[in-house]
């Protein structure tokens, strides 16, 4: 088996394949036009979020078995399509799912107690403790949007903070904490969106969504920055129907998520990264030391599977 890596995978991926008899070629440099020239050579593909495999390029391929993903979105390949044309599609969300669900519980205590807001002003010799007062998570209501690997992971992380849990799926049949979405919407004092981006979920956050919101809310994204409309939440934000946001992904990304796009125009922009109000990382919900083993194990046995499979066949 033949696979060519087109964006950048940790090591392990690439020793474990090729202990086990798969030749890997890393072609992460290289020009789109230029693998389209060469895609048919080889049996699979791994990716990231840097390379967008459309119908165009999948008509090249036309001895490709099957497109990896090295992390959880496919929101960059043309899933229907490619399995049209015989080629398997999967990721490894499995594999950071406890590490978005550790960083959007830290970014949330983070705004809920203004650590970051007390650590700089100690640092610049201001103490003040009355104007930094916190509030706890006991007692509170949090609506899990989304119920999959991230979602689940989420909710087991805040089990011990007795609070009230809240989840709605609209893929799933039955779950834990299995709630409506009128329920959300009605008890919620914080809400977390842990969803794939499709047409579907694109601005999913929205004045409509904010609107039917009972109450002021606080409000977590580590799935997709267009999941949430900025300007929808930055007037929410500044009437205080949104109370807080936590934040690891942003509208104005980069499609390969490896920067924030510069626009000084962008008052909303300009508004979520200077306000108190939120908490803001960059793209690293999934990022942990433990998360990259787990996505390579996860990519490879899946690999390795399939060729198994062939070799069978």
């Amino acid at each position: 088996m033949k696979v060519i890596i087109l964006d950048i995978v940790d090591n392990l991926l690439i020793s474990k394949l090729e202990d086990n008899g798969v030749k890997c070629e890393i072609k992460n440099l290289v020009a789109k036009n230029d693998i389209k020239k060469i895609i048919n050579r080889y049996d699979g593909i791994i990716i990231r979020s840097r390379f967008k495999i459309d119908k165009d390029f999948l008509d090249q391929c036309t001895n490709l078995k099957f497109i990896a993903r090295a992390g959880s979105g496919m929101e960059n390949i043309n899933v229907k399509y490619a399995e049209s044309k015989g080629i398997k599609c999967f990721n490894s969300a499995a594999g950071n799912a406890q590490a978005v669900a550790e960083h959007a519980l830290s970014m949330l205590l983070n705004l809920f107690n203004k650590i970051s807001i007390a650590n700089n002003e100690v640092k610049n010799g201001i103490w003040k403790r009355e104007q930094n007062r916190g509030i706890e998570l006991k007692g509170k209501t949090v609506g899990i949007i989304g119920f999959g690997n991230t979602g689940s992971a989420f909710a087991r992380v805040l089990k011990g903070f007795d609070l009230r849990i809240l989840c709605y799926d609209k893929y799933l049949k039955k779950y834990d904490f299995q709630s409506s979405m009128q329920e959300i919407f009605k008890y919620s004092d914080i809400i977390s969106i842990n969803i794939p981006l499709n047409l579907e979920t694109q601005y999913i956050v929205n004045k409509d969504f904010i609107k039917n919101c009972n109450k002021p809310f606080y409000l977590i994204n580590t799935s997709r920055g267009e999941c949430v409309k900025n300007n929808d939440i930055v007037e929410a934000l500044k009437a205080n129907k949104i109370l807080g946001a936590c934040l690891d992904v942003i509208e104005n990304e980069e499609i390969s998520f490896e920067n924030i796009l510069s626009n000084k125009e962008d008052k909303n922009l300009k508004y979520l990264l200077e306000s108190n109000k939120t908490i803001l990382t960059p793209h690293i919900a999934g990022w942990t030391t433990e998360s990259t083993i787990k996505i390579s194990h996860i990519i490879s046995e899946k690999i390795l599977n399939l060729k198994n499979l062939y070799i069978r066949n």
